[in-house]
């Protein structure tokens, strides 16, 4: 996992990359807030290029990080998810906390 932080807009950019199972999330869980503590971005993306596969821990990671950022004012961005991806985000209802996007934003 790679993330950016952009001073020009404030907005934290979190790459994420392969699996996002129970184990993976825990890790990610914490590297996100710390990212997040420290910048305090108006805007947090969440980039699913690279993820290959997501269980409800995945979903449980997007709605912790929309819990931190919320009373921040912030809001949050899903980009660049597959269609299989997409489609688990949009029965969980994700949509409701994040825009999402598929396929690869330019």
């Amino acid at each position: 996992m790679k993330i950016h932080y952009n001073t020009d807009n404030a907005q934290l950019l979190v790459f994420l990359d392969g699996e996002l199972d129970h184990h993976r999330s825990a890790l990610l869980r914490n590297e996100i807030d710390s990212a997040v503590y420290a910048h305090m971005p108006e805007k947090l993306i969440l980039d699913f290029q690279n993820v290959s596969f997501m269980d409800s821990s995945g979903i449980g990671l997007i709605m912790g990080r929309y819990k931190l950022i919320q009373p921040m004012g912030a809001e949050m961005f899903i980009q660049n998810v597959s269609p299989y991806i997409s489609r688990v985000l949009r029965l969980a209802g994700m949509e409701r906390l994040a825009k999402i996007s598929e396929g690869v934003n330019a």
